[in-house]
């Protein structure tokens, strides 16, 4: 008998080797992935690479306490960051992310020719739901237009059910990065279904957490509320999971790590609520922020702005307004040019 989703999970692998990374006959492709991985994922995604000519090397480490640069402690920084530095294609499968950290920092400057594509946390489930019963040309073209959309705005105001009411001006010169899910040229790519402006010092309002928080919470009981003013966290409320991010915040003696780091929305047809953040905060009408490290591909000048880690938290069921134009409420596209592209989805 076959193991659970053993045929849908040979050809999603195939459809990342051959369609979203393009590979080529002997490219080198690098599997990372830590002891909380999923080997299924990571061994079909290795056979699918081979299968095609490319020259695939699965990287195993022990699973790191933290996330980002907060991981290089538990990481062969050295070793890593040499093989990364010279590969043509890496595929993260870590469910402790390497995004951010040293080895990722140094591969993203220095090796110009990277592909990198980030599925942290992949298991079997959730990359056949995300991945491979995704129709990516729907999705980009629904992901293309609310990107325009965002590119023409000056400003953005989000409500939820749960409290949340914050605004934030956009930066006319910071990029926004559209996640399709293709990997085919060089740079940083993630998961489908996520768009996210550049960084921007201008969020003021309350933001609120009724998802999940990762790290350090996973799944919240009750609303994390973050009261922000000018880009900063100045006050956290809510019970023991607001106590619980706030001590971990203060934990790394960095006041950075209050920073408002991006916005992101979730447009993945197939995501759900799990825990793991890479899908969380892709939930179809869900808006994630960041908390901490800001990317090298979130800047108006392609720098990072550092912080001794980073942290994600989801809001669900949010309403948007453009320029005061709305385009979601309570989660459901309700703007014209975007109702229709939505419905190829199977999202109304």
């Amino acid at each position: 008998m076959p193991e659970y989703y053993e045929y849908e999970l040979g050809k999603t692998a195939q459809k990342i080797a051959s369609e979203l990374f393009k590979l080529r006959p002997g490219e080198t492709f690098i599997v990372t992935a830590d002891t909380e991985s999923d080997a299924r994922v990571v061994n079909a995604l290795a056979t699918a690479a081979f299968s095609i000519g490319a020259k695939p090397m699965v990287i195993w480490t022990p699973t790191p306490l933290g996330v980002g640069k907060a991981a290089d402690t538990t990481l062969p920084v050295d070793s890593l960051t040499a093989a990364l530095k010279a590969a043509d294609a890496w595929v993260e499968v870590n469910n402790k992310y390497l995004l951010y950290s040293t080895p990722f920092e140094v591969a993203e400057r220095e090796n110009k020719k990277l592909r990198y594509l980030n599925l942290s946390g992949m298991n079997v489930d959730m990359l056949v739901r995300t991945v491979g019963r995704v129709d990516m040309q729907a999705l980009g073209e629904f992901q293309g237009k609310l990107t325009a959309m965002i590119k023409a705005a000056k400003k953005i105001r989000l409500t939820s059910p749960a409290g949340e009411d914050v605004e934030m001006e956009f930066d006319p010169k910071a990029p926004v990065v559209n996640d399709v899910g293709f990997a085919d040229t060089p740079g940083l790519h993630f998961l489908s279904g996520q768009l996210t402006p550049g960084y921007s010092s201008s969020v003021n309002g309350t933001i609120v957490f009724d998802g999940s928080v990762v790290p350090p919470i996973g799944l919240v009981k009750e609303p994390v509320k973050l009261h922000v003013k000018n880009g900063r966290v100045e006050k956290i409320e809510g019970g023991k999971d607001a106590l619980a991010l706030e001590t971990w915040l203060r934990g790394f003696n960095d006041p950075d790590m209050f920073r408002v780091a991006h916005l992101s929305f979730g447009s993945n047809p197939g995501a759900k609520l799990t825990g793991n953040i890479v899908e969380d905060e892709r939930v179809w009408g869900g808006t994630e922020w960041g908390l901490g490290y800001v990317g090298p591909d979130l800047t108006s000048d392609g720098k990072p702005i550092p912080a001794a880690s980073h942290t994600d938290g989801t809001c669900l069921n949010t309403s948007v307004w453009l320029d005061q134009v709305q385009v979601f409420d309570k989660g459901k596209v309700v703007h014209k040019e975007l109702a229709g592209l939505a419905k190829k989805l199977g999202k109304e």
